[in-house]
């Protein structure tokens, strides 16, 4: 194929779209290790290395936490938009707002961490995970649509990116139902996630393409 051929078949909407989310995805994911603050110590003194360490293991729960939750929500946008036709403007309002809330999550990140087991801190966080997940169904839903899905799409890899995002939904939910029992202990309600999308898909085949 001639390069004015290729020129012709790019979808270079489809393309600023795709380089842009990565973009905020990357940004957000990068800026939750600098928000965790370097501590200043005294030449040589082991203890209080130590002790600053352990000071900061909030930060890095979570500083962990938030890099596996952005990173799945990237998973789940990559999967999504590698079986898009084409470009469509529908999908640009709910990725520019899935991006808002990707881009609000170092500071979720930080609020929580520095302030661990507190009720409105935590209750933000796993609000803001809430509104990040509702956000990615729908930009899910969107992209894989009729109208914008590639005529060879797997049926049922489209079920399934779509059922994996009710799951997320569904264990956010729980975690935000588990802040108000204990605020301390609600982000181990997370791991109803998986356990919602076994549920959701029980009985089905998960296509090998599906990470």
């Amino acid at each position: 194929m001639s390069t004015a051929a290729k020129s012709k078949s790019t979808d270079h909407p489809l393309e600023r779209l795709v380089f842009f989310s990565d973009a905020v995805f990357a940004i957000a994911i990068t800026l939750l290790v600098i928000e965790i603050e370097i501590p200043h110590l005294q030449r040589g003194d082991q203890a209080e290395a130590l002790k600053a360490l352990l000071h900061l293991a909030p930060s890095f729960f979570g500083f962990v936490l938030s890099f596996l939750v952005v990173g799945r929500f990237w998973i789940g946008h990559h999967n999504a938009f590698t079986l898009i036709d084409h470009y469509d403007g529908r999908l640009a309002w709910p990725n520019l707002l899935m991006l808002m809330s990707i881009a609000l999550m170092p500071f979720a990140t930080a609020f929580m961490s520095a302030n661990l087991g507190q009720f409105i801190p935590t209750l933000f966080y796993n609000l803001t995970l809430l509104f990040t997940a509702l956000l990615s169904r729908w930009v899910i839903v969107t992209a894989t649509s009729p109208a914008l899905i590639r005529k060879d799409a797997d049926p049922e890899t489209i079920r399934l990116l779509r059922s994996r995002g009710l799951g997320v939904i569904l264990g956010v939910m729980t975690t935000v139902a588990f802040t108000f029992a204990n605020a301390q202990f609600s982000q181990i309600a997370l791991i109803t996630i998986p356990l919602w999308q076994r549920l959701l898909n029980k009985g089905k085949v998960q296509p090998a393409s599906i990470a």
